[in-house]
């Protein structure tokens, strides 16, 4: 394998772990919950998936002939008006996703010298990619973060929960590892 196959391979992994992290949050949720904002100033998870749709969708659509930022992108509006349901929500989530996994599925076929424009800057397919995965996992990390607390006792670890790390390295190699 290249390192281009390779990279590809592994940011792929990544996002798809970053979405199953929403996926699984989002289990977890209610209509209710995904509007819940600790205080004014904050984001529900509802905004943040919006604004994570829109980004995909205006970052990824026609990514090599069009930049980034879409003229039809209303960013500001992403944080203004909301999904009126769980449903709603996790409709525009897949589509930001598919959008995403097809504009890389697209790349294998690229040089990774190609040049992409996101706000009139230039960027070669890595520098895209990686601008674009932390910022994805920078908000997801937001919406288990939102998830976590609407939950409270009630929410369902997506790793390796509190207190569990002797049982999960049981389970991985058989004995408990400790300091030594």
């Amino acid at each position: 394998m290249n390192f281009q196959e390779n990279y590809l391979s592994s940011v792929i992994f990544e996002f798809h772990r970053y979405k199953t992290m929403g996926d699984k949050t989002f289990v977890q949720l209610t209509d209710e919950d995904i509007l819940w904002i600790h205080s004014a100033t904050d984001n529900s998870i509802a905004i943040i998936v919006k604004h994570m749709a829109g980004n995909m969708l205006s970052r990824w659509t026609n990514f090599l002939i069009e930049d980034g930022e879409k003229p039809w992108r209303e960013r500001e509006i992403e944080f203004e008006a909301t999904y009126t349901s769980k449903n709603e929500m996790l409709e525009a989530w897949e589509k930001g996703w598919n959008c995403l996994f097809d504009a890389l599925e697209e790349m294998k076929t690229l040089d990774f010298d190609t040049k992409i424009k996101i706000r009139k800057e230039e960027h070669t397919l890595v520098e895209a990619v990686n601008r674009q995965l932390a910022h994805y996992s920078s908000h997801v990390g937001q919406i288990v973060l939102l998830g976590k607390m609407i939950k409270g006792s009630q929410w369902k670890s997506l790793s390796i929960p509190k207190g569990g790390s002797d049982a999960f390295n049981k389970r991985m190699f058989g004995k408990s590892h400790g300091p030594f």
